[in-house]
C-alpha cells in the first residue's frame, strides 16, 4: 500500500501533523519505533504511581488564549486540565527568598512590585510587550519576507540584551528569569521571541493535566486513526530510500519497504538525514552543517514516589536556584561529583480530594560531559558506576528541594525513586546528547539556526522543536508551519485562524 504521507515519530509533532493531514483527507501512516506513541508526552507506571517523561504544565489555556485555540483545534481541551494557583503559579526562590508569579499581566506585575516598588513602571512595560507579543502570535502564518524574519524580528534580538535595556535591577532580571529552566538561558544565543513567547503563555494562565500528558498522545492518536490515518508501533524506520529524485519509501525494521508520495521526520533533523544513507540531492556540506548545530542542555530528572500523605500537594511549581545568576548557568559536574545548584520541582495532582500529592518530579540541568563515559552503552545495560551516579546526583536533587520541602526527609516518606539522564532521552527519542529543547536557537546566527520544515529531497519535511519554537505551543505551531508545505497555509490553518 502507498500512502500519501508517511510521518516518522509519533512525538507531539508528529501526531499534530498526522491529524492536521489526515483531516484534510490524505492517507497518512505514522511509524514509531517504540512500543508506545507520545515521545516525551508518554507517562511510565512505578507500582501503583504514574509519572511523566518530559510533561509538566502548559500556558495559555483560557478561553481565547494562543494554547487554547490551538488545542481546541486539535480536541485537547476536553482532557482533565487542572488550573494552577492564579496567585502563585510558580514559585521562584534566589538566595533563599521566594517570589511568586500570578496570572495575568496585570496581578504578575503587581505581585512583583511588591518586592521591587521602584521597578513598577518597568515591570508594567515589561508585562505590556509580553502581551503584544503574545497578541500577535499567529501573525507568523501570514507570509513573511525571510529578511523580515532574520533581520528585523524579535528572533533577531538578544532576550538578555532586552532585560538588561528594560530592567535596571539585576535581582529583578534574574527572578523574572526565574521559571525559565523551560528554556536554555544563554545570554549570547537566545532569541528574544522564544523567551517572550515561552513566558508570556504561562502568565496567562497555567495549567497541569490530572493524569499525565499521554492522553494528548492518545486522543490525537484516535483522532488520526478516526480520520482513516495508521499508527505502527515498534516500526523503526531504518532507510529512507532515494529514488528519481526524491524519497520513494521508508524501510522499515531493516527489511519492510513503505512507500509514499511525502515523509516528515518529526525526529531531530540529524537523524533524519542519517536514514538517508546514498542520496544525489543531500550534499556533505548540508550533512556537516545540520551534525554542527549546537544542541541545549538535557535534564536529570528524579521521579519520587511518596508515602500516602506524607506530603502536602502545592499547586504550584517550585524553581530554586543556590545561585543567584541565572544567566550564567551551571558547567557541568564531574561523573564521580555529581551536584545539583537548581532545580524545578513539579508537583502531580492528587486523585480525588486529597491534600496530599503522592509523587513529585525534580529536575535539573544535566550536560553530556556528565554522562559521556557511558555514551557507547544502552538502556538498562550501563553498569554499577552509571547506577551510582544517578543516585548521587538523586540525593543533590532531593536535599535541595527539601529545604523547602522538609517533609522529603521524614522517614519513611519516599517510597521509590525513578531517574533519567540525557542518555535515557538520546535512546528513547534519537536526540543527540539528549538534548531538552532541541537545537539551539541563536539571534546572532538566524540563517543557520531557525531551520526550514524543507530539506533538499523535495519531499521530505521536518517538525518539532528543533526548527523554531519548543514546548508544547512551539511544537504546536510548527506543525502548521510543516503541512503548510504540502496543504498550503490557507488550508492547513482553516479552522484555526
Amino acid at each position: 500500500m502507498k500512502y500519501d504521507v508517511i510521518i516518522i515519530g509519533s512525538g507531539l509533532g508528529g501526531l499534530q501533523c498526522g491529524y492536521i493531514l489526515s483531516k484534510h483527507g490524505l492517507n497518512v501512516c505514522v511509524l514509531e519505533k517504540q512500543g508506545r506513541p507520545g515521545g516525551c508526552l508518554q507517562t511510565f507506571r512505578r507500582g501503583k504511581h504514574t509519572f511523566d517523561t518530559g510533561f509538566h504544565y502548559v500556558g495559555g489555556m483560557d478561553e481565547g488564549q494562543p494554547l487554547h485555540r490551538l488545542f481546541s483545534y486539535f480536541g485537547l481541551t476536553r482532557l482533565p486540565w487542572r488550573r494552577m494557583d492564579e496567585n502563585g503559579f510558580d514559585e521562584v526562590i534566589i538566595d533563599r527568598k521566594s517570589y511568586l508569579f500570578a496570572n495575568g499581566y496585570e496581578r504578575f506585575a503587581e505581585t512583583l512590585s511588591e518586592h521591587f516598588p521602584r521597578q513598577r513602571r518597568n515591570l508594567k512595560q515589561y508585562t505590556a510587550f509580553l502581551r503584544n507579543v503574545s497578541d500577535h502570535l499567529f501573525d507568523s502564518f501570514e507570509k513573511k519576507a525571510e529578511e523580515d524574519l532574520y533581520g528585523n524580528s524579535l528572533f533577531a534580538k538578544s532576550a538578555y540584551a532586552y532585560l538588561a535595556s528594560t530592567i535596571d535591577d539585576p535581582l529583578l532580571r534574574n527572578v523574572l528569569s526565574g521559571a525559565s529552566l523551560k528554556m536554555e538561558l544563554n545570554p549570547e544565543t537566545l532569541p528574544l521571541y522564544i523567551f517572550a513567547q515561552i513566558n508570556s503563555s504561562f502568565i496567562q494562565s497555567a495549567w497541569r493535566l490530572q493524569g499525565g500528558g499521554a492522553q494528548i498522545a492518545d486522543s490525537l492518536v484516535k483522532s488520526i486513526e478516526k480520520n482513516g490515518g495508521t499508527l505502527r508501533l515498534n516500526a523503526r524506520v531504518t532507510r529512507l530510500i532515494e529514488e528519481n529524485g526524491r524519497i520513494a519509501a521508508a524501510e522499515v525494521n531493516g527489511g519492510e519497504r513503505i512507500e509514499a508520495a511525502s515523509f516528515i521526520a518529526a525526529t531531530h533533523p540529524a537523524a533524519a538525514l542519517s536514514l538517508i544513507t546514498e542520496s544525489a540531492l543531500i550534499r556533505n556540506i548540508y550533512r556537516k552543517r545540520i551534525a554542527g548545530l549546537e544542541n541545549t542542555f538535557g535534564m536529570f530528572t528524579a521521579n519520587i514516589a511518596l508515602k500516602e500523605s506524607a506530603v502536602p500537594y502545592r499547586n504550584r511549581n517550585l524553581y530554586i536556584y543556590e545561585n543567584g545568576d541565572l544567566w550564567q548557568p551551571p558547567t557541568a559536574c564531574r561523573p564521580d561529583q555529581p551536584a545539583a545548584s537548581c532545580a524545578l520541582v513539579s508537583f502531580q495532582p492528587p486523585a480525588g480530594n486529597s491534600p496530599c500529592t503522592s509523587a513529585i518530579d525534580i529536575l535539573t540541568p544535566m550536560y553530556w560531559p556528565e554522562v559521556e563515559p557511558w555514551a557507547h552503552t544502552t538502556v538498562g545495560r550501563r553498569g554499577s558506576s552509571y547506577t551510582s551516579l544517578k543516585q548521587q546526583k538523586a540525593g543533590a536533587c532531593i536535599r535541595l528541594a527539601a529545604a523547602y520541602i522538609p517533609e522529603l526527609e521524614n522517614p519513611g516518606a519516599i517510597e521509590n525513586i525513578c531517574t533519567s539522564t540525557p542518555l535515557t532521552y538520546r535512546d528513547y527519542t534519537a536526540t543527540p546528547c539528549g538534548s531538552a529543547y532541541g537545537i539551539r536557537k541563536n539571534c546572532r546566527q538566524l540563517m543557520t539556526t531557525l531551520l526550514s520544515p524543507r530539506t533538499p529531497e523535495p519531499n521530505l519535511y521536518l517538525t518539532g522543536q528543533n526548527l523554531n519554537l519548543h514546548g508544547l505551543l512551539g511544537v504546536s505551531m510548527t506543525a502548521f508551519f510543516t503541512c503548510a508545505e504540502l496543504l498550503g497555509m490557507n488550508t492547513a490553518t482553516r479552522g484555526l485562524l
